[in-house]
């Protein structure tokens, strides 16, 4: 959080030779299963290593098979998502592993429960192949990835809640095109999107997010999104 840059670009972020990122899914609905299984097995990066179809499965099989990624469902039998979760990757967890939640369910609970219990990434199912793909990517990474309808929202209540901190933003060391790219970023864009918005190169949205992220010291692209929505950045054209 390599540079821990989430990497929204669309390549397959690793080369022919590297070592493929090995996933384990969670859902107790079959075709949501194959779904998963289908859309990740297109990607030459990454390789379907197991399938849980209740919560007490996903727990004792990600124990033996330890795999880099967890796509955890948030309701199932035995042992819900967000017990899995804290099992898995919470604080007391041993040697926790990377676990993303993807649910139907878009309520601010189980956000907040998935990630305070130790979750990389929070994705509706409905989020499209492309933001799975990236998640798991980002997982693998131990980078975080939110759906941005959910980051956006969550954001927004950051930024009502927010104290007068325009003190920060006229202090901020970053130039005019790098705000430009945290707006974008706080808005929910990927970086194939951001480079289509301000007409530049996929290498120079990554060079500025990662200098971005070296000014402010921040970790990944949802912290920056913080940033912005605390500042007043975003909508601050």
């Amino acid at each position: 959080m390599t540079d821990p840059m989430t990497d929204v670009d669309g390549s397959s972020g690793s080369s022919g030779s590297a070592r493929r990122i090995r996933v384990l899914i969670a859902d107790d609905q079959e075709m949501v299963r194959t779904g998963f299984r289908l859309i990740l097995h297109t990607q030459p990066d990454i390789e379907v290593v197991g399938e849980a179809a209740d919560g007490a499965e996903c727990v004792e099989l990600a124990r033996k098979l330890r795999p880099d990624v967890c796509l955890v469902d948030i309701r199932m039998p035995k042992l819900d998502g967000l017990e899995v979760t804290r099992l898995l990757a919470g604080p007391k967890a041993v040697d926790p592993l990377r676990v993303v939640v993807v649910t139907t369910f878009d309520q601010d609970d189980y956000v907040y429960g998935a990630l305070h219990g130790g979750a990389c990434g929070f994705l509706l199912k409905d989020a499209g192949p492309g933001l799975l793909v990236e998640a798991v990517r980002a997982a693998s990474r131990g980078d975080a990835l939110v759906s941005p309808a959910v980051t956006v929202r969550l954001l927004e209540r950051i930024g009502e809640q927010r104290p007068t901190v325009r003190a920060e933003m006229s202090s901020s060391p970053l130039t005019g095109r790098e705000l430009d790219v945290v707006r974008l970023v706080a808005d929910g864009r990927t970086n194939q999107e951001i480079c289509a918005e301000l007409f530049v190169s996929l290498s120079t949205v990554k060079s500025h997010m990662a200098s971005i992220q070296a000014k402010l010291k921040l970790r990944n692209r949802v912290e920056i999104a913080a940033w912005a929505w605390r500042c007043g950045v975003v909508g601050d054209r």
